[in-house]
């Protein structure tokens, strides 16, 4: 079994952060599995922050 993994991804701006996400997603290996997604926001001022934790760990590759 391999150990799961955490990434946390955050921005100020919606679409650097979705940038962001899609693009640390996309570079996931193909034997990756999300395991789940949390989203958050917080705001200081009249500033928001966008921010996911990322769980995923490495599979086996399916074999047949």
């Amino acid at each position: 079994m391999h150990e799961v993994q955490f990434k946390l991804i955050a921005a100020t701006d919606p679409d650097i952060f979705q940038e962001r996400l899609n693009r640390f997603v996309e570079n996931l290996p193909e034997e990756a599995l999300l395991v789940d997604v949390k989203f958050s926001t917080s705001q200081t001022g009249s500033q928001t922050t966008y921010a996911a934790l990322v769980q995923y760990k490495s599979v086996e590759a399916w074999k047949e």
